[in-house]
């Protein structure tokens, strides 16, 4: 069985509700998954826009999220420490935790939520950027999943 990652809140390649959005109340979707692979010591979790003018912009970092772990709930509060294990980085934003869609107006941005199961734990500090988890998990990655979003102003 291939390791997978869904949403309730869209389907695979449609649109972002407004809720989950910077014109809406700005909250993360719930993500769930299957079971990952053996050796899974922890998930790590990026959402990104490859579509945005400045090159990709950085919505979401999470990591250390236990290898217990199968989901992660709607609105996650925008803390370090997320409620039940793990920890969040800063998005492109400069802020803490989930940044939802907020493209310029025009055509539609592609939003990715990958999840990473990892054969370790990263113990980075709170507020690491992308890549800076990108690099800690350089070597450890068992197995990806991913599933993306539309969103348009």
């Amino acid at each position: 069985m291939s390791f997978t990652v869904s949403t309730t809140a869209f389907q695979p390649g449609g649109d972002i509700p407004t809720k989950y959005t910077c014109t809406g109340p700005d909250v993360s979707p719930a993500l769930s998954w299957n079971d990952p692979p053996a050796g899974t010591q922890s998930f790590a979790l990026i959402a990104d826009d490859p579509d945005a003018p400045v090159g990709t912009w950085v919505h979401w970092v999470a990591y250390d999220l236990p290898s217990s772990a199968r989901q992660l709930p709607e609105g996650v509060p925008k803390t370090a420490a997320i409620p039940g294990g793990g920890v969040q980085g800063l998005n492109d934003f400069g802020k803490t935790g989930y940044g939802g869609p907020c493209p310029p107006p025009g055509k539609p941005h592609r939003y990715y939520f990958k999840l990473y199961a990892l054969d370790s734990k990263l113990n980075l500090k709170p507020g690491a950027t992308k890549k800076a988890v990108e690099q800690a998990m350089q070597g450890h990655i068992l197995v990806q999943a991913e599933v993306m979003g539309r969103f348009k102003r």
